[in-house]
Parts: structure tokens; sequence; C-alpha cells
């Protein structure tokens, strides 16, 4: 599991990404519950994530309406299979409108990178 804390901050709101590989809905669920075994995402506002395997594609948006396709969006162009990817987000008071959905690319997007 590779987790990247504190990397979008906008109007309080704070954002981390994580992801690992990944072969099932199940083995998704897993890694979600994993990841909140660590007080600080078991607390977060959002973990929404994507996954595309043998299973097909599959995404959970865990209360940030959109997120989890965007995730998957960014999946597919890359060719990335059977691994997942949570983007974390702590709400911070203030609506962010559509620039959450231009941090939920960010966070995806440095994700990515770190795998090359």
């Amino acid at each position: 599991m590779v987790i990247l804390d504190n990397i979008i901050s906008d109007r309080g709101s704070k954002y981390a990404v994580s992801g690992g590989p990944c072969r099932s809905s199940d083995e998704a669920r897993a890694f979600v519950e994993d990841l909140k075994k660590t007080k600080k995402f078991a607390k977060a506002t959002h973990n929404s994530w994507a996954l595309i395997c043998a299973e097909g594609q599959i995404r959970q948006d865990d209360g940030e309406s959109g997120a989890g396709m965007i995730i998957l969006k960014m999946l597919e162009r890359e060719g990335l299979t059977d691994h997942i990817v949570v983007v974390t987000r702590w709400f911070g008071g203030k609506h962010l409108g559509g620039d959450r959905f231009r941090h939920v690319q960010s966070a995806v997007r440095t994700y990515i990178e770190q795998l090359k």
C-alpha cells in the first residue's frame, strides 16, 4: 500500500491518495478497510476509489458524488488494471464546488506519477 498524504489543501479541505495491487471487489473493500485502520483515514469525510479488474470496472464515491467515475476514467486512460486508487478527502467546512473534481484528478495524477 502506497499512501501520499497531504498532497492538496484548499479552503480547509485536505486530500490524500493511496493505492496498491488489487484484483477484485472483495480485495478492494479489504484495502479500504485496511486504510481505515489508521484513525486519520477512518475519520475522513470521503474515501472514494476505483478499480479495473477481471470483474469489470468497479467504483465507490463514498458520498463524494462523481469522484469514483473520475478515478475510473483516469485508470482507463493509463491502462492501469488490477490496481486500486483511493482519493481521501477531509472536508474543511467550505464547499469547493467543481474544484473538488479538479483535486480528485490532481490526486490521481500524483499517484500515477509515483508509479512510473
